[in-house]
């Protein structure tokens, strides 16, 4: 028998274990970690107690059992068992569980009594539960157990920061079962303009041209499975065995998958569950198509999409490595060698870019806030926080973010909170059944397939399907997955029988109704216009397509959206009654009284309104609105319209300018600059905007005597000191003077300046007044800022040349002492 690579380190794991209880350990896939250390640890009787392994998926948390039990010679139920969702096989000493269960184990009795030892396997995927999981285990180690052993495997993973988390050595083994030739394209493939699942197929025949042994064929997901299977279906001959291999199929139909064929040749189609922990005894090659389809959640709508990436190079490492695991083999990449220098190293932890629902309330129960464990990758504050809130929403988090009695009950089932809440809340409405039907459909795989085209997105179809197949077979344009379906009943019976008992006196409620218990956020609500556009009471838009069955539906909850930021396709969804919204949700529709301005009609709006969220489901006028609001909501347009709505006077425009010059020169006044004027339209404006509604209505306002209003008895006494409207002439005009320049000034005749021997100042500070003299015709003839000076030095160049243009006027030798005159008189008279 060939030896393992992990084989030779075995003995220093126990040696570190002894030293420390704690141990990182690296190899390659097919090394042999996930079977030689468990049952070294045993054999060597190096852990008193039982020792938990932790696998990432249901599939290879089976498939690791069943081969750690024939490792001994036994079958799972001996000394090795495994609890997965929904199946339970005890095992003495040895327990493969995947990673959620430990987390129940711990929540349920965080000093893991009886347990000796966990293992934490194929660690690189860093799965959010394997996060959490590894957090509360330190945190347990350290305050309650300190003799528990911990061991971190991983074939790709950079096991340093992980090492230096946990306090631990890293351990190395080399080498691998066996070789794997790699071959890469010699050019890149079409890429968008050709399906991945055609080139994938297309590179799938070349291997098993070139090659023999069994194929994995690896793809994104089940569809590309789906139609990559009916592509090579017709080209391959009867010795070829086509299997899919994915976490939506019974174990049944996995188990088969993973089973070596008695003759002729397996092609085995798998997405990403084939990565890790799986040894199919009869593969030698693998083709990578490259792309790996994750979850991406976005705080800012708070939904979740699918997205198809580019792998990383550690996991294309892995799956490269299933083609080693019993013997030489090959592996067929869709890329250049060229283009693998540009992938990332390593695929994003999933708690950077997953809903965090599910971690918050795991973490309230727990009693602790994120930043008091040791997280290898600490959840993103933002996507946190929109998780807590939700967990507020749903009342399993109380004002203080603790958690409520309803969360405990959340965290005791086995589903998103969100589905959670359903059932629970379902149960109390005597409709927990329908829930547990709800939440089956929305967790497992689709039972529905469209013929030609996308499923239809009514759950209704759904649901009538797990009750009636050959009817709705028959009735519709589907095909039915009748696997599927038996899983879902099955998943269904399980949901039961973990619902706690409710008294069901809440009167019943809709499919549809029932769902928005989950997705209070996702009520949507039909837009105007004929294509089946809804607005979502969370605020977001979405579409269905036209053609579907629930199109013209007014209202709705989508349980399923695509997650596009822009406007998100919904995938499934229910029909519900506006009523019934109202009546299961009366806590949280929001009565107004809106009295706003309006951009659109230039006026004020006043409605009375009932909201659901971003929902209007009451709009009615409000005749009448308080008129303190309607000035208000007036003065607020005016603002968004800009100071030159207002109807300003000449005098409005001279008393603004009187009161800035002022200010300018450091007086005390209120602010009459544009800025200081919209800043404070509510104290100087609004109270004259009684009876106005509409913009047009502005032009009848007073506008001058409101900024007059504005400034007191001392403060009009100052500015008419200080910044005079006018000044009288020495004949007695009175010169009204412009305060919008650089400095006051005044236009006057020449003439009516005679005998004025002392400049006019203004201002705290003496400023001369710049006067504008004027000809008899009124042309400019000087401007000055010291009159006496003129009349000693310019005024006789002026008087010599115009008193032969204006003989009829006064021009006197000594301006300073004449009189002066206000115009001469008409001829005759």
């Amino acid at each position: 028998m060939t030896m393992l690579p992990i084989e030779p380190i075995l003995g220093a794991v126990g040696a570190a274990l002894g030293a420390g209880g704690c141990v990182v350990l690296q190899a390659p896939p097919g090394a042999g970690k996930s079977t030689r250390v468990p049952i070294y640890l045993l054999e060597q009787e190096l852990v008193a107690g039982r020792i938990l392994m932790l696998e990432p998926r249901r599939v290879a948390a089976r498939a690791t059992a069943e081969r750690l039990a024939a490792a001994l010679g036994e079958t799972p139920g001996g000394r090795v068992g495994y609890r997965v969702r929904g199946e339970t096989v005890p095992g003495a000493r040895i327990e493969v569980v995947t990673e959620g269960i430990l987390t129940r184990m711990l929540q349920s009795e965080p000093d893991l009594p009886g347990v000796g030892c966990v293992i934490f396997d194929e660690f690189h995927e860093r799965a959010l539960q394997a996060d959490l999981g590894l957090a509360l285990i330190l945190e347990a180690r350290a305050a309650l157990r300190p003799d528990l052993a911990l061991i971190v495997m991983s074939a790709t993973l950079d096991a340093g920061p992980v090492a230096a988390l946990i306090g631990a050595p890293v351990l190395t083994a080399e080498g691998r079962a066996f070789p794997v030739e790699t071959r890469w394209l010699d050019r890149p493939w079409a890429g968008p303009r050709a399906r991945l699942e055609t080139a994938a197929a297309e590179l799938a025949l070349r291997a098993l041209d070139e090659t023999e042994g069994g194929v994995l064929l690896f793809l994104p997901g089940q569809a590309e499975i789906a139609r990559a299977a009916g592509l090579l279906a017709p080209r391959l001959g009867p010795e070829v065995r086509i299997q899919p291999l994915h976490g939506g199929l019974p174990f049944a139909r996995q188990r088969e998958a993973l089973a070596p064929l008695a003759a002729g040749r397996k092609l085995v189609l798998a997405t990403a569950i084939a990565e890790t922990s799986l040894t199919i005894p009869d593969v030698r090659v693998v083709v990578d198509a490259g792309r790996a389809r994750r979850p991406r959640y976005d705080p800012g709508s708070g939904m979740t999409r699918l997205v198809t990436e580019r792998v990383s190079r550690a996991e294309a490492e892995q799956r490269r490595g299933r083609a080693g695991r019993v013997a030489p083999g090959w592996c067929y990449r869709l890329w250049t060698r060229g283009e693998e220098g540009a992938f990332d190293a390593f695929a994003p932890p999933e708690i950077a870019i997953a809903d965090l629902t599910g971690l918050a309330l795991e973490l309230a129960l727990w009693g602790a806030e994120p930043g008091a464990l040791s997280f290898l990758t600490p959840p993103p504050a933002a996507a946190f926080a929109g998780a807590r809130a939700l967990l507020a929403d749903l009342g399993a988090l109380d004002a203080a973010g603790r958690i409520t009695a309803h969360g405990r009950g959340l965290a005791r089932l086995p589903l998103h909170p969100r589905l959670g809440h359903m059932t629970i809340e379902g149960q109390r409405l005597g409709v927990g059944a329908l829930a547990c039907d709800l939440a089956a459909l929305l967790e497992a795989r689709d039972p529905l397939r469209g013929q030609g085209g996308p499923a239809p997105t009514d759950l209704g179809l759904r649901l009538a399907a797990l009750r009636d197949p050959a009817r709705v077979a028959a009735e519709h344009p589907v095909d039915l997955d009748r696997a599927a379906i038996e899983a879902l009943r099955v998943e269904i019976r399980r949901l039961r029988a973990a619902l706690p008992r409710g008294d069901g006196s809440g009167g019943g409620a809709s499919p549809g109704g029932v769902l928005s218990l989950a997705y209070p956020d996702r009520v949507a609500q039909r837009r105007p216009g004929p294509a089946p556009r809804y607005l979502l009471s969370g605020g977001k838009g979405v579409a269905l397509p036209e053609m579907d069955r629930l199109a013209a539906a007014p209202m709705l909850v989508a349980a399923d959206l695509d997650g596009d930021p822009r406007e998100a396709r919904v995938r499934r969804a229910l029909a519900v009654a506006e009523t019934e919204i109202r009546a299961l949700h009366a806590g949280r529709l929001t009565r107004e009284e809106i009295c706003a301005w309006s951009r659109r009609d230039r006026a004020v709006v006043a409605r009375r309104r009932l909201s659901f969220g971003a929902l209007v489901l009451e709009d009615r006028p409000w005749p009448d609105a308080p008129p303190d609001r309607v000035a208000a909501a007036l003065g607020e347009g005016v603002r968004q319209l800009g100071l030159d709505a207002l109807p300003w006077t000449p005098a409005a425009r001279r008393l603004a300018a009187r009161v800035e010059w002022l200010r300018a020169r450091g007086v005390d006044l209120p602010d009459f600059s544009g800025a200081g004027l919209l800043a404070t339209i509510e104290t100087w404006l609004t109270p004259w905007l009684a009876g106005m509604t509409r913009a047009e209505d502005l032009a009848a306002l007073d506008l001058r005597a409101a900024l007059e209003a504005r400034l007191d008895r001392a403060a009009r006494a100052m500015l008419d000191r200080l910044a005079p409207a006018e000044i009288l002439a020495p004949t007695g005009t009175r010169l009204a003077v412009d305060y919008s320049g650089a400095a006051p000034s005044v236009s006057v005749r020449l003439q009516e300046m005679f005998g004025l021997t002392r400049h006019p100042t203004l201002g705290p500070d003496a400023v001369p007044l710049v006067i504008e003299l004027l000809s008899p015709g009124q042309h400019p003839v000087q401007t000055t800022s010291d009159l006496p000076g003129f009349w000693a030095r310019s005024y006789a160049d002026v008087r010599r040349d115009l008193r032969g243009r204006y003989p009829r006027h006064p021009w006197p030798e000594d301006p300073a002492a004449a009189e002066p005159t206000r115009r001469a008189k008409p001829r005759g008279t």
